[in-house]
């Protein structure tokens, strides 16, 4: 059970003070009956709350799939770049933060919540999740550079990366799969390599794809389909 006024304060309606008020005017119903009482407690998984005509359902945890442009940096707030809570500001009431990160030049997926104990699991190497990159890159993709990617890549500071996947696309394109989130990782494998990434772009997380109708900057929640896939990664 929670309190109505906690409740609706956290779904977005207002503060508590603004929801408080809008409770006393007789605003909400609750299956079915006006509630003027702010201490009211509900059942968030049972009970029908019906806002000016609408009805609402109370989630505790929420998450997001945004499709991250350049030039915006992977953090809750920061003085000088705008951020992707920023860009994802009418949930910011969530205290969401981003799962990972994505280098300020690196575009695509990002998934953002408040539930850290998914965000933990999904960035935790035991569990395996992958992140598959596009990338564009100067120099040349050797055949043999598919199997160092399989038996974990050396990277400038003497750290051996965990076993990843390649695929080359093209000349001057691949395919990168990481299970990691180590500091600038795909562009330093890729050097490590003798190549240059000119351009990187996150399009999967798990089984999740990066939806190719949001446009850059823009973000939906995650269906439900979507959010089970990702749980699924660990059971």
């Amino acid at each position: 059970m929670i309190r109505l006024d906690k409740a609706l304060s956290h779904m977005g309606l207002g503060s508590r003070k603004e929801v408080k008020n809008y409770i006393r005017k007789g605003y909400i119903v609750v299956n079915g009956e006006v509630v003027y009482d702010d201490d009211f407690k509900i059942n968030p998984d049972e009970d029908e709350i019906i806002i000016d005509g609408e009805s609402f359902k109370y989630d505790e945890y929420v998450y997001i799939m945004l499709n991250k442009p350049a030039g915006v940096i992977s953090a809750t707030e920061d003085n000088r770049y705008e951020t992707v809570v920023d860009l994802c500001s009418e949930y910011r009431k969530y205290n969401i933060f981003p799962v990972g990160r994505l280098d300020i030049d690196t575009e695509g997926l990002l998934i953002l919540t408040n539930d850290g104990e998914l965000a933990h699991k999904l960035l935790s190497p035991k569990y395996h999740v992958f992140k598959k990159y596009y990338t564009k890159f100067d120099g040349v993709f050797k055949e043999e550079y598919l199997k160092a990617f399989e038996n974990g890549i050396t990277i400038d500071d003497g750290y051996k990366c965990l076993p990843a996947k390649a695929e080359i696309i093209s000349e001057n394109e691949c395919y990168i799969y990481i299970r990691e989130g180590k500091f600038h990782q795909v562009k330093r494998m890729m050097q490590a390599l003798g190549m240059e990434v000119t351009y990187l772009e996150r399009i999967g997380f798990g089984k999740i794809e990066l939806d190719k109708s949001l446009a850059r900057g823009a973000h939906r929640p995650l269906t439900e389909e979507e959010l089970n896939s990702l749980k699924e990664a660990f059971i």
